[in-house]
């Protein structure tokens, strides 16, 4: 054949086949609005994340970091994924490795004691603390009410056990601003022993950072000043701070207090990542997640394990419909988000030099609430670019499109802080903190309902972002420690 004619061949080749790929795209944008209908529907029907929630919750349990039974969710996890015929990498990560140990508490002074009459307290170490004296330690309390009443009674606080009897504010909860109400308690939480060892206390308890009582401590991490002198802390159910305050009111009161957990060296862990590829830039990235460890007190099942098999299983469902994105949508579990975020940090330092691929962030860790609509941090002028991902949620009755200052989630906050869009989604917390972080947070908890459509949420979600023709706007960059 002809030099000529071989060149007008394969250009004509050439100009059809990129007529073909044009008009597979113009087709795949008009056909977005049903693409995100069939995984609506398609969602809401499919009960796979939920059956792994019950296997993490019912086989495995509690999942703190550097846990035997961490490590076996990472497994269970990553095998159930590949069992779907994705390819799981386990990323590695190093992980604290804190132990609870005994805890007791009992008041053996107060005022009307009868004779020989001491009282038990419900209580529960915070994780990070550190212990008591094999013997424990006993002390007369001051009970105050806020870091101001502190200060003010700085005096009265050397060698003494300081109780901050702060509320959780169930009010604010019930009318929808339960993070707000938890916000303006956990400061005590992660804060309350520094500032007790400041004014020179022994110990410090905290009121329960949580809703409904029924006499349940919640747990949590607290951090220490490195330039105050560290003194073990627990938190208090509701009622029994209550109780200590209504005692203290009418005079000294004495506790005995034992807490004897262990900070063990760090241990190894991962993180699980499974990549659904995109079918035009593979090597970009929108992930979806959750986190795979949990507190040592329950089963863990709203607080990760629901976020966790929800992002699993939009990752799942977008397999099972063959829906391929233009990018790839990439799983993460990520360890240790409870006590540090160990697992986001690692996963950011291996990208940092790459941060252009990682279009997108997506993190549920609120709880399994029903599903109401999207939360992001993006720049202000991408919140139009939503608009046919919010017309496709409106059957799910989740239409809310909040655009908020601060990462999705703890463990994409460093992705946050290099400039990667963040989003995570809004569900209802009402209840939320009932049971966050306490022995109750158990799988009978968990409406199969809202899994189902948090899957489907979460599954629109990313195959949208995923899917844009231009990648979304980056942001400002920020600082990960600041949340």
């Amino acid at each position: 054949m002809p030099l000529l004619i071989v060149s007008r061949v394969l250009l004509i080749g050439c100009l059809t086949m990129t007529s073909i790929a044009l008009a597979e795209e113009a087709t795949t944008d008009t056909a977005l609005p049903a693409v995100l209908s069939r995984i609506r529907d398609a969602g809401l029907k499919d009960d796979w994340a939920f059956g792994r929630l019950t296997d993490l919750c019912d086989k495995i349990g509690p999942r703190m970091s550097g846990s035997r039974q961490a490590e076996a969710a990472v497994q269970q996890i990553a095998a159930a994924l590949r069992a779907g015929g994705l390819s799981v990498e386990l990323q590695p990560v190093k992980v604290p490795h804190w132990v609870r140990g005994a805890e007791k508490a009992e008041i053996t002074e107060y005022p009307g004691r009868p004779a020989g009459v001491t009282q038990e307290l419900h209580l529960t170490t915070l994780g990070g603390s550190v212990a008591t004296p094999p013997q424990g330690i006993s002390g007369q309390i001051l009970v105050v009410h806020s870091f101001d009443e502190l200060r003010a009674h700085e005096g009265q606080a050397r060698g003494k056990i300081v109780v901050f009897d702060v509320p959780f504010d169930e009010t604010l909860a019930l009318n929808g601003r339960a993070g707000a109400a938890y916000g303006h308690g956990v400061v005590y939480r992660t804060q309350g022993a520094s500032a007790a060892a400041r004014a020179g206390a022994r110990a410090a308890l905290v009121r329960t950072v949580g809703g409904a009582n029924y006499r349940l401590p919640h747990t949590g991490s607290m951090t220490y000043d490195p330039k105050v002198p560290k003194i073990p802390t627990a938190a208090l159910s509701a009622e029994d701070a209550m109780w200590l305050s209504r005692l203290a009111a009418e005079g000294p009161v004495t506790l005995r207090l034992t807490l004897l957990p262990q900070s063990l060296p760090d241990a190894d862990s991962h993180n699980v990542i499974a990549d659904w590829a995109g079918r035009e830039r593979p090597e970009e990235v929108v992930i979806v997640s959750g986190h795979l460890d949990s507190w040592d007190l329950a089963q863990g099942a709203i607080d990760d394990g629901a976020g966790v098999a929800s992002a699993m299983g939009a990752v799942h469902l977008l397999q099972t419909l063959g829906l391929h994105a233009r990018r790839t949508v990439r799983f993460v579990g990520w360890m240790s988000e409870e006590n540090g975020s160990a697992g986001g940090q690692a996963y950011f330092d291996l990208n940092k030099t790459a941060l252009a691929r990682q279009i997108a962030a997506i993190e549920s860790d609120n709880g399994a609430g029903r599903p109401l609509g999207v939360s992001a941090h993006v720049a202000p002028e991408a919140l139009a670019l939503f608009d046919p991902l919010m017309a496709a949620l409106s059957p799910l009755g989740a239409s809310l499109l909040d655009r908020r200052e601060e990462a999705g989630g703890s463990d994409v906050r460093y992705l946050d802080s290099g400039g990667v869009p963040t989003l995570a989604p809004i569900v209802d917390t009402r209840t939320y903190f009932d049971y966050h972080h306490s022995a109750a947070d158990t799988l009978d908890k968990i409406e199969p309902e809202n899994i189902r459509r948090q899957v489907a949420l979460m599954a629109m979600m990313a195959y949208f972002v995923a899917e844009l023709p231009e990648a979304l706007p980056r942001i400002a960059p920020s600082n990960p420690r600041a949340h």
